[in-house]
């Protein structure tokens, strides 16, 4: 008898398991979301790439670190029902508006306007560009799968945005490429400058080969005057469970006649911040990730003090702590990492500027002002 009930345990056990990966199976290949997948002749063009190998793309130092099955229980066990206090802002974090003709007749000093996490919009040489434009509500596959965003609006409404001379994604995750937000912003962009394999999402999404420019670390690119280089990062990359690392990741440096920008992606703290300022810096202004951390990953997201240190090691005159207020993604205090930073910035003599979402920011203007200490009370 009790051999009877184990073997039925078993077959509905195993029955259950199928019908699971059948689901995973149909969902990530049929959902539009999920992106591209590189091809076999893809990947044949990405053997002169230093960073892919043995086809996946690497990091110049062994990381990401795998965690164990045990540490990966442990991770979604506690993201799943350790209540953090104040993970979240007590209420919607609302921008400050733009409309579309102050964009669209936009001419004077190059300027940047924040929308949250890591998206900004730049004005730049009569140029109007996106830096990893994710306007989704949760930064999943499905709005089932995710929280939603601390703000609910934007500047401007995303379908209300003026032409787009170029959009410039750092990698393929979903707080930074979003399905959604490509159909709503393709048809109004020139053009496309990604990392290496990260075109493979795009034309997935009916974007042309023609509008879309892949770049590996190091490649620059003029567009009309400007000067895009793709630079290295310390980071992972992949939208499902059997595609990771088949993309690349990346910082990236924007350089105009008077202004020079950089740009940092998602990454862990490593001497490529050196090595990027000794060959691009100093910069008028970084934006730098800080924001989603963990102990535990810290190989491909830098803690906040790491973040003002980056800062000085890219040679920045002044930095935007980014990939914050947008999302939660980690264990800490939606304010921890603006506090932390600009407690060490201050250690480092290093600027740190914190604009409200929404805020205009002169990437050249050394003595603007900002609202101070926003996110307080919040």
């Amino acid at each position: 008898m009790i051999k009877k009930i184990l073997k039925h345990i078993m077959i509905t056990t195993l029955i259950i398991i199928g019908i699971l990966v059948i689901a995973y199976f149909l969902f990530t290949n049929y959902y539009p979301s999920f992106g591209g997948d590189v091809s076999k002749e893809e990947q044949e063009t990405y053997k002169t790439s230093q960073q892919f190998k043995d086809g996946k793309f690497n990091n110049t130092n062994p990381v990401p670190k795998e965690l164990s099955f045990n540490e990966n229980l442990k991770v979604a066990y506690t993201f799943f029902t350790k209540k953090v206090p104040n993970a979240r802002p007590k209420e919607d974090l609302k921008p400050i508006t733009i409309d579309s003709l102050s964009i669209a007749n936009y001419k004077g000093k190059a300027r940047m306007i924040w929308f949250g996490h890591s998206s900004f919009l730049l004005q730049i040489d009569g140029k109007t560009i996106l830096l990893d434009p994710m306007f989704g509500k949760v930064p999943a596959p499905h709005p089932l799968l995710g929280a939603n965003r601390f703000n609910e609006q934007f500047p401007i409404e995303i379908a209300k945005l003026p032409k787009i001379d170029a959009v410039i994604f750092s990698h393929d995750h979903y707080d930074h490429l979003d399905y959604e937000s490509i159909l709503k912003i393709k048809d109004k962009t020139n053009h496309f400058y990604v990392p290496l394999g990260v075109g493979t999402h795009l034309k997935a999404w009916n974007i042309p080969s023609h509008k879309i420019t892949e770049l590996d670390w190091w490649q620059n690119v003029q567009l009309d005057n400007l000067n895009l280089v793709c630079t290295p990062a310390q980071h992972f990359s992949g939208r499902k469970l059997n595609n990771g690392q088949s993309t690349l990741w990346s910082s990236w440096v924007i350089q105009s006649k008077n202004e020079n920008i950089y740009f940092s992606g998602d990454s862990g703290y490593a001497k490529h911040f050196k090595e990027i300022g000794k060959k691009y810096g100093p910069f008028d202004l970084a934006l730098m990730e800080c924001g989603q951390y963990n102990e535990m990953w810290t190989d491909i997201h830098m803690m906040p003090e790491e973040t003002a240190q980056a800062g000085i090691d890219v040679q920045a005159e002044k930095i935007i702590p980014i990939h914050w207020g947008g999302f939660k993604l980690a264990m800490h205090e939606w304010t921890d990492p603006i506090e932390r930073v600009t407690i060490k910035a201050k250690e480092l003599n290093l600027k740190v500027i914190t604009p409200k979402i929404g805020e205009e920011i002169i990437v050249k203007d050394s003595l603007q002002t900002y609202t101070n200490n926003w996110w307080k009370d919040l």
